[in-house]
């Protein structure tokens, strides 16, 4: 029975990542289909992370007054109300506003669902539950990609939107009958001026990076909102030292392991965030995959991140935090950095062995700082660390994908050509995997029995 909570939370992150990668291996068809080009409709998937961006930072806050689980049902319907209206458009302004519409029930479903996960569960059984928040959702990217290709395939496209209907509705039924009522703050107040200038300045980061990863429009564009969005965060920031209630606490990151998860976790992910943008693109580009063949190899780490989940807390529980984080962040950046040695005639048994290890370690890492953060925070805090941790997370995965995109333009800008080789792919996946590695610095730090009472280490020890 106490794996129901994370499992039913989950069927929020299932939707949500099967959406996304069905999306992307569909937006040729999607773009004739409305009479556009692929590269303009990028611009709906862009107004999807700048929805997350802007609600995120306010997701906390929005559960603590009004109630998690109202918020995390609330979420899934307006998510929903998202997916008809994609399903329905025939124009990419049309496609983009849907798009954003889906990111504001996005943007408070993740969150919400990790909050009342804290909330609902003893801190004891936390690794576990978080093991099992996480499983579903892996199974989304594994499945987006051919269930995305076979409907744009064989069906109408809209397909891949309405099916989010009959998920959510059982959500959102399923939520309301097994999620625990977690007590409300009343006297909760919303800091407005912070919602506005946290809001633009993860947007302004989001898109920014992602016109200039992926130009959709001059880049020029990019790179001015980017830098509009670094102003208005330190502007937030200098708001936050003096509100007396922020949006998001500050200070909060004077918790040892809650400022080691976000500063390790975002390294982390600036570059782990930019292997399913390198992978795909050199397997069809480099290898001459079909999208197919790119997608069912891509899918190979899951199945290691899957095979993790019933180990996370018995490694946890062996070694701890602090030894095992620094031990994922240097296999796991390793591993990265080994994808871009792949050739086309590699040998099918090592690709795959490398794909499983570093998708084991990668999730392993994940499951650890999801949890570490929530060690030494208190319930109440709770909703503030929930937000800060997901808005930093969607900047660092934008500048991760950015990072290997001005990595593959440098390579072909020095060797003079208007094609990627495979050589700017070893040099991007090395970047990326030293990036990785270099998450281990915020780890060192931690003292040994950082976080034992949630690894199991502490009660067992009395």
């Amino acid at each position: 029975m106490k794996r129901i909570v994370p499992i039913v939370l989950a069927v929020a992150l299932f939707m949500e990542n099967m959406d996304s990668t069905v999306i992307a291996t569909s937006l040729p068809v999607i773009a004739a289909d409305i009479g556009t080009s692929p590269i303009a409709l990028k611009l709906a998937l862009t107004s999807y992370y700048v929805a997350l961006a802007i609600f995120i930072p306010i997701s906390g806050r929005m559960a603590d007054r009004f109630g998690a689980r109202l918020i995390f049902r609330l979420a899934i319907g307006v998510f929903m109300a998202g997916s008809l209206a994609c399903a329905t458009v025939n124009s990419l302004e049309g496609f983009v506003a849907a798009r954003f519409l889906q990111g504001m029930g996005g943007a408070m479903m993740t969150p919400v669902g990790r909050l009342l996960l804290v909330r609902a569960v003893p801190k004891s059984d936390l690794v576990d539950a978080m093991a099992w928040f996480t499983i579903p959702a892996l199974i989304g990217p594994l499945l987006g990609p051919p269930i995305g290709g076979a409907i744009a395939t064989y069906a109408d496209w809209r397909w891949i939107f309405l099916i989010n209907l009959p998920i959510g509705i059982t959500g959102i039924y399923l939520a309301g009958r097994y999620l625990p009522w977690i007590e409300t703050l009343p006297s909760m107040r919303f800091d407005i001026p912070g919602f506005l200038l946290s809001g633009f300045a993860c947007a302004g980061l989001v898109f920014g990076l992602s016109v200039v990863s992926l130009p959709a429009l001059p880049p020029i564009i990019g790179v001015g909102m980017a830098a509009a969005g670094l102003v208005a965060g330190v502007l937030f920031v200098l708001h936050a030292r003096r509100a007396a209630d922020p949006l998001l606490r500050l200070k909060l990151l004077k918790v040892p392991t809650l400022r080691a998860a976000i500063v390790g976790g975002s390294i982390f992910r600036v570059g782990s965030g930019a292997v399913p943008f390198l992978l795909p693109l050199m397997l069809q580009l480099g290898f001459g995959y079909t999208p197919l063949q790119s997608g069912l190899t891509t899918c190979l780490s899951i199945g290691g991140a899957m095979m993790m989940k019933f180990l996370a807390k018995p490694i946890l529980n062996r070694f701890g935090f602090r030894t095992t984080l620094v031990a994922t962040a240097l296999i796991g950046g390793g591993m990265t950095a080994l994808i871009g040695f792949f050739r086309p005639d590699t040998a099918i048994v090592l690709v795959v062995l490398a794909l499983l290890v570093g998708g084991f370690f990668r999730s392993l890492f994940f499951t650890s700082i999801n949890t570490l953060a929530f060690a030494d925070v208190s319930n109440r805090e709770s909703g503030d660390a929930t937000a800060m941790i997901a808005a930093i997370q969607q900047v660092s995965v934008a500048m991760g994908v950015a990072l290997a995109g001005g990595v593959l333009e440098a390579g072909m800008m020095i060797a003079g050509s208007d094609i990627v080789s495979l050589a700017d792919f070893t040099l991007a996946f090395a970047v990326v995997g030293v990036v990785t590695c270099a998450s281990v610095f915020a780890f060192l730090a931690l003292p040994a029995n950082a976080g034992d009472e949630v690894a199991g280490r502490r009660v067992a020890a009395e």
